[in-house]
């Protein structure tokens, strides 16, 4: 029996017998599965002989009416959908970088029984704050929707354990790049002076705004690229204590 095959069964047993009477005019599960799939295989990445890269963030668009149909069931969809790529990646040594996400999402453009999928590949991302300075944070790094602080004297980013933000990607070394800030001190003090980013002597280097570079200044907004992971700067304007 092959792997949609049993992805159907599993699913129909998962929603009680309902599985036919809600999907017949509907866009099938089976079809997301296999378009999952073929997101793999086409995304794939290699990383060595053995290993290749694959998106483990997935948004499937769906006409608003098979949205509505399948929103009793979403839960249990998403549950097999996530186990059947979990098998397909073992089978084809795929690596997420991350844990898997699948989310369904209404498209006005679509209609009845007509799907499409989007993916990316996004790191897991850990961090801890370096020591408190006693000033706010006026500074902070996104990253794959979270934001992590930056303060003095600054942070390191990479895929040891040793790194303040720690980030599971291939592509990124054990200690990739550093931040560093300076910040206005004394009277008056009202944030960051300068922030800057270091290559650490990564394997695969750094990009900031699309250039490779080995050190650069930033500014609100850039971008500074890891292996497959982006981390944007932001300089916040907050307040002053009174």
């Amino acid at each position: 029996m092959g792997g949609l095959q049993r992805f159907e069964q599993r699913l129909e047993q998962a929603i009680s017998g309902v599985f036919a009477r809600t999907f017949r005019s509907a866009v099938q599960p089976v079809e997301i599965a296999a378009s999952l799939q073929r997101e793999l295989d086409n995304k794939a990445q290699i990383l060595s002989r053995q290993r290749r890269l694959v998106p483990n963030t997935f948004v499937v668009e769906l006409a608003e009416s098979d949205l509505e149909r399948l929103a009793p069931y979403d839960s249990a969809l998403e549950s097999e959908l996530t186990h059947q790529l979990n098998e397909h990646a073992e089978l084809q040594s795929y690596v997420f970088p991350g844990p898997l996400r699948i989310s369904f999402e209404a498209a006005e453009d679509l209609g009845t029984g007509r799907f499409r999928v989007r993916s990316k590949a996004e790191a897991a991302v850990t961090g801890h704050a370096r020591g408190a300075t006693g000033r706010r944070t006026r500074a902070v790094i996104e990253v794959n929707g979270t934001q992590h602080p930056l303060s003095a004297p600054g942070l390191v980013v990479g895929r040891g354990s040793e790194a303040d933000i720690r980030i599971n990607d291939p592509g990124v070394s054990r200690r990739h790049a550093e931040f560093l800030i300076t910040s206005a001190t004394g009277p008056g003090a009202d944030g960051p002076v300068s922030v800057e980013v270091h290559d650490m002597g990564s394997t695969n280097g750094i990009r900031v705004d699309g250039q490779k570079v080995a050190r650069a200044v930033l500014h609100d907004g850039s971008r500074v690229q890891v292996g497959h992971t982006s981390l944007v700067l932001r300089l916040l304007q907050e307040a002053a204590d009174v």
